[in-house]
């Protein structure tokens, strides 16, 4: 808390297949958000709620810099739905069709689709035990973990199940578990999934940092390279998650996610609540 005066903090709620993040837009500077401001903000009962919480910033050579919170204040390299949501909402600012993005991932390229999407490179996936990153040297198609899981870095971890049915798993038990496995250093992203047709899956997520989401962008891009890798589907895959529907198609040049965005609401955080949590 600070004596200091706050003044109010506009902020834009969006969401991709429904996974739903916070926006802030600091080009002009404005509120530095910090792990703790970023966890009040996600609290659904006391602040407004997101899965996670994205920063824009100024850049000297992308269209604009993104910083990604997940709700319980970490720091996560990668959000594809989120990347995807400021892309649209940039390129409608700037009567754009495609531009490029700034993240710890790297540098993003994003597009508008004729039919109205976005779709977005989310780069080559990390298939290296070192690289996701992994605690020891592992053959990351194979896991050996109970179930038999794959590994994926896209800018942060995943480990991937493919079971008979993912909708009979107990995701939060199991993705609450299997988060914090001693194999991944810096916990990871869980997703279950089975085959429901030709390149056609059904997935569920469980997010590090978040829990349970509706969807995940880098999931959904992990869970495609997995079932690639494991020879049940070919490199174009569509995703049915609890909030929508994606398509992941891998490249030569890396991993493209097509799918839908909105932009929800425009708000304000008071300057009083700022002044109780900064």
């Amino acid at each position: 808390m600070t004596d200091t005066p706050q003044t109010p903090l506009s902020f834009m709620k969006m969401h991709g297949a429904g996974n739903d993040f916070v926006v802030i837009d600091r080009r002009d500077g404005g509120t530095v958000i910090t792990p703790a401001l970023a966890r009040a903000i996600g609290d659904r009962h006391r602040g407004i709620g997101f899965d996670q919480l994205a920063t824009i910033d100024p850049d000297d050579t992308a269209a604009a810099s993104l910083t990604f919170f997940n709700a319980d204040g970490s720091v996560s390299a990668a959000c594809g739905n989120a990347t995807r949501c400021i892309a649209r909402h940039l390129m409608q600012e700037s009567k754009a069709t495609r531009l490029t993005l700034r993240t710890e991932r790297g540098l993003l390229h994003a597009q508008e689709t004729e039919t109205g999407l976005v779709r977005i490179n989310m780069g080559a996936p990390a298939l290296d035990w070192a690289d996701i990153p992994l605690a020891e040297d592992t053959d990351t198609l194979h896991l050996p973990i109970p179930g038999d899981p794959v590994a994926t870095g896209m800018g942060n971890p995943h480990c991937t199940f493919f079971v008979p049915n993912a909708d009979a798993i107990d995701l939060a038990a199991r993705g609450a578990s299997i988060e914090r496995h001693p194999l991944f250093p810096q916990r990871t992203n869980v997703q279950f999934a089975h085959l429901i047709g030709p390149d056609h899956l059904r997935m569920r997520v469980w997010e590090r940092g978040t829990g349970i989401t509706l969807a995940s962008g880098s999931s959904s891009c992990a869970v495609a390279v997995a079932a690639h890798r494991r020879g049940l589907t070919g490199k174009s895959v569509t995703l049915d998650l609890d909030g929508g529907q994606l398509q992941i198609d891998w490249q030569d040049d890396g991993v493209w996610m097509t799918g839908p965005t909105a932009h929800v609401f425009t708000g304000t955080l008071t300057a009083e609540w700022l002044a109780s949590h900064i």
